[in-house]
């Protein structure tokens, strides 16, 4: 077994890579591995799948360290190779990462328990060519998401809160039909809708509090648009994940599971995929069946 770090290359996140050499320093066993410094944006996807068409018989863990974006980026290029590679998170450094919310009661911080961890086959989500291995949201969402993506390359404090606020203004009315297996959801308009393969985003929602990470099924929450005054009722409970069980909202959102999902929109608008934007007017959304091996660190 090999294991490949993958590490934002970066000045300002190399406080990453010295907390990962240091614990791989402290290691008792020795391991087989290899630090990779990514040098820009989609180079950690281009990366791993390079090596995996290269390599494609050897066994290999690829380290994702850091958060949502470099999960995202790490898991993309696996897709294909269950069968010889897999997927470990760090979520060192402080960076936030959604993703690993689902699996309560596991250290993310640890390289030794991570080396020491089991392997768990897991679901991803394509979004046309593109995958997403937490959450696909758009509407309201991509709001939120573009607004503190611009927050947090700026260093500003609580960019998701004030995403939210910026999207409240701009983001309440969104001309996007969304079809799940067959199944028109809501009418012209709609507030936000989500497309889970894990439970959280933004830091704080729990969007998806019913989801399976290895079921084989996206959940889909469609949030019909509604008044300000309601939408601020019902944002304390998408917080908590309380939103699907609390009959005051049962009106105001429609709740699916579902294989295959189709977004279109007649002006262009932008899906947010574990917190990267991909702007396009059509998406063809395919849940596919644990198609990445996930090592969860031991206990």
């Amino acid at each position: 077994m090999k294991y490949i770090f993958i590490v934002n290359g970066r000045e300002d996140k190399a406080y990453i890579r010295d907390e990962v050499q240091k614990q791989l320093n402290a290691l008792r066993t020795s391991i087989n591995y290899e630090i990779y410094a990514t040098i820009g944006s989609g180079d950690a996807a281009r990366y791993v799948k390079v090596f995996c068409d290269l390599h494609p018989k050897d066994v290999v863990t690829f380290v994702a360290c850091g958060g949502d974006g470099i999960v995202n980026e790490v898991s993309s290029g696996l897709v294909g190779y269950q069968d010889t590679k897999s997927l470990a998170v760090l979520a060192i450094g402080g960076t936030g990462n959604d993703f690993v919310k689902y699996f309560k009661g596991y250290d993310f911080t640890n390289v030794n328990s991570m080396v020491h961890g089991s392997t768990k086959p897991i679901d991803i989500i394509r979004v046309n060519d593109n995958y997403s291995i937490n959450v696909c949201n758009f509407g309201f969402d991509s709001v939120v998401c573009n607004t503190a993506n611009a927050l947090i390359a700026q260093g500003k404090k609580n960019p998701y809160k004030k995403g939210v606020v910026a999207a409240v203004l701009i983001g309440r009315y969104n001309r996007i039909n969304v079809v799940a297996d067959g199944e028109k959801l809501g009418g012209r308009r709609m507030l936000l809708c989500t497309l889970a393969n894990g439970c959280s985003v933004g830091g704080e929602f729990l969007c998806a509090p019913r989801a399976v990470i290895d079921d084989g099924l996206i959940e889909v929450c469609y949030v019909k648009p509604i008044s300000l005054v309601k939408f601020l009722k019902i944002l304390p409970f998408y917080t908590k994940g309380e939103h699907l069980d609390n009959p005051k909202f049962e009106n105001c959102i429609i709740y699916r599971r579902a294989k295959h999902v189709e977004v279109t929109s007649n002006d262009l608008i932008e899906l947010c995929l574990d917190g990267e934007m991909l702007p396009g007017t059509k998406f063809v959304i395919d849940i596919l069946p644990k198609a990445v091996n996930f090592i969860l660190p031991a206990k």
